[in-house]
């Protein structure tokens, strides 16, 4: 992030930049921007009701087409444009799906039990008129929506051979101003397409940082609420927290080991910001680097050998790797001025960062193995990039009109989304891991 190296001045810290008053409820408008072409053409017909109200709880098949729409990778077919909209096999006319260019075909329905509701659906391949998945799957009112992107995860992957990331997370800071102008901060987990927003925690100092634990259950954030920086780890289920690190000065950055048991931060209480280890059981602290340079921004790699940071130790912003046993450091980018805030792929094959040049801030994606850097987007204030637990696409942070928004990338750069929060600013998203 190019605020990387204010940060370690307080007041600086407290300074973000918020430029809209906003409320406590925030809308979320979803905007493919630039698609994939030769996206395959699905159609996901309307979940029959079977209920005693008039409508649905939840339009489980727009879900499962938005869904598959914002992937890039399929293009649902309208509903206005369908010739009949059937819920069962018996009803199919696959000619009819043919006529119309359709590779594949989701019916279903959403049944209403006496506690709960059933969702019954089935995947078929319209031209060989064959059925290739089908579940029946028991779920209650609160979690119809991630019974949706479930569904949208198996029809993904039963098409594709690769595993989906409907069904996971997504967290994020909010900025929002009152009436006395004072900004208010949020830390917020919503389903990853934005919906289902919920606030895990609100300050009226900033929040920073967040970072998900490997199995989903908790988040580690920065937080100024004392007047200077901690970092705490918190619970999502249950809200419960706990302080890990208030050392004197800077206390930042907090990323969590693959399996779960140590979590790599910045500490200044040395004296200039390096990378320290902390086993979460013992407490016990481990210095990784010592240099008078800022050292920051650790991230793991999959397999916990190494930890990739950001360093000014060659004058500039660039990303550096080091040994957690030896403690050898190895400079990783050389293209451009400034390359930063790094997000490892879950294949351990890419690093996605913040690369600026000329006071333009883009997404990159550095393929480790060849050192190629490739930039994937074209605006221009962009930051903290996460991947998807699947590696298809990078979420982050950027302005658009002044505004704080999310979006996201794929791997490639050919498909582009963009949520937009109608009220109030977003930052510092962070793509949660898949569920244990």
């Amino acid at each position: 992030m190019r605020q990387l190296f204010k940060l370690f001045s307080l007041l600086t810290v407290l300074c973000f930049t918020a430029n809209s008053h906003a409320a406590l409820t925030i809308e979320i408008t979803l905007e493919i921007t630039q698609g994939v072409q030769g996206a395959l053409p699905i159609a996901v017909a309307p979940f029959n009701w079977e209920g005693k109200t008039p409508l649905a709880p939840v339009d489980i098949g727009g879900v499962i087409a938005a869904d598959l729409y914002r992937s890039g990778r399929f293009t649902p077919l309208p509903t206005q444009d369908m010739l009949s909209r059937p819920n069962e096999a018996s009803r199919i006319n696959f000619g009819d799906w043919r006529i119309l260019g359709i590779e594949h075909l989701v019916v279903g329905t959403l049944r209403a039990l006496e506690t709960g509701y059933e969702v019954r659906f089935k995947l078929y391949d319209v031209f060989r008129a064959t059925q290739l998945t089908g579940f029946s799957i028991r779920t209650s009112g609160k979690r119809l929506r991630l019974t949706a992107h479930q569904i949208s995860d198996i029809v993904y992957e039963t098409i594709l051979g690769e595993q989906g990331a409907f069904a996971t997370r997504i967290a994020y800071v909010t900025e929002v101003r009152g009436a006395d102008n004072k900004p208010r901060y949020s830390l917020q987990v919503a389903d990853a397409d934005g919906f289902n927003a919920r606030t895990i925690l609100k300050s009226r100092m900033p929040l920073m940082s967040p970072s998900w634990s490997p199995d989903g259950t908790q988040l580690a954030y920065v937080s100024f609420e004392t007047g200077r920086a901690a970092i705490y780890l918190q619970k999502v289920g249950s809200g419960k927290r706990v302080l890990i690190s208030h050392f004197p000065g800077l206390n930042g950055a907090p990323s969590w080991s693959p399996d779960g048991k140590q979590m790599a931060l910045v500490l200044s209480k040395a004296g200039s910001p390096d990378i320290y280890i902390l086993d979460l059981d013992s407490r016990k602290l481990r210095r990784i680097t010592r240099s008078f340079a800022i050292d920051t921004e650790p991230v793991w790699s999959p397999d916990g050998s190494t930890i990739v940071f950001t360093s000014d130790r060659g004058g500039r912003p660039q990303l550096y790797r080091v040994s957690i046993q030896s403690g050898k450091v190895q400079r990783l980018t050389f293209e451009g001025r400034y390359n930063a805030r790094a997000s490892y792929s879950p294949d351990g094959k890419y690093l996605a960062m913040v690369s600026g040049e000329g006071g333009k801030y883009h997404v990159a994606v550095l393929e480790l193995t060849t050192g190629a850097l490739r930039v994937l987007t074209d605006t221009g204030l962009d930051e903290s990039p996460s991947f998807a637990p699947n590696g298809s696409m990078i979420i982050y942070a950027t302005e658009i009109g002044r505004k704080g928004v999310l979006s996201a990338v794929s791997v490639d750069g050919r498909v582009h989304q963009l949520i937009m929060l109608q009220e109030g600013a977003a930052r510092e998203p962070a793509w949660s891991p898949y569920m244990q």
